[in-house]
């Protein structure tokens, strides 16, 4: 997949690939077998204890199953448009989005937008999934937006 060019205002867009992260799917896993035993080790009465044991690692199961089954997506950022109001061409899956905003806690990244109509779209990259070169190179995808708080480009 070809990688982001942000160094030029009319550069190509930056195109990357989500994926389900294999380190959220060991985690989930993990959580899978310790909230039934810490279900089972609290001062809960058994005949209530075991069934939400059971609950539990059922519920855990499914959210794990529902994470790996998630297809694998195209996200495309456009760069800036040019012109202050022009509509910016982001894409995921070949679907437009709207308000595209990346937030990072740390090594991840955390994508929300609109879809086309209107439902918030989320993506989460975990280190396993997105490089740290991939990484810098979405924040300076994401840096040439930055709009200045001033409308005037020097100072009075």
């Amino acid at each position: 997949m070809r990688s982001c060019a942000t160094s030029l205002p009319g550069s190509a867009p930056c195109r990357l690939e989500w994926r389900p992260s294999r380190w959220l799917l060991a985690a989930l896993l993990l959580l899978t077998v310790l909230a039934p035993l810490a279900v089972l080790g609290s001062e809960l009465p058994r005949p209530l204890a075991w069934p939400l044991a059971l609950a539990a690692a059922v519920r855990g199961l499914q959210l794990a199953r529902r994470e790996a089954g998630r297809a694998p997506r195209q996200l495309v950022l456009a760069p800036a448009p040019r012109q202050p109001g022009a509509p910016c061409l982001d894409s995921l899956d070949g679907q437009p989005l709207q308000d595209c905003q990346v937030r990072w806690r740390g090594p991840l990244a955390f994508l929300d937008a609109l879809d086309r109509e209107g439902r918030r779209v989320r993506l989460a990259w975990w280190p396993d999934t997105l490089p740290a070169a991939r990484r810098r190179e979405l924040r300076l995808a994401m840096a040439t937006r930055v709009v200045s708080s001033s409308t005037r480009p020097m100072a009075p």
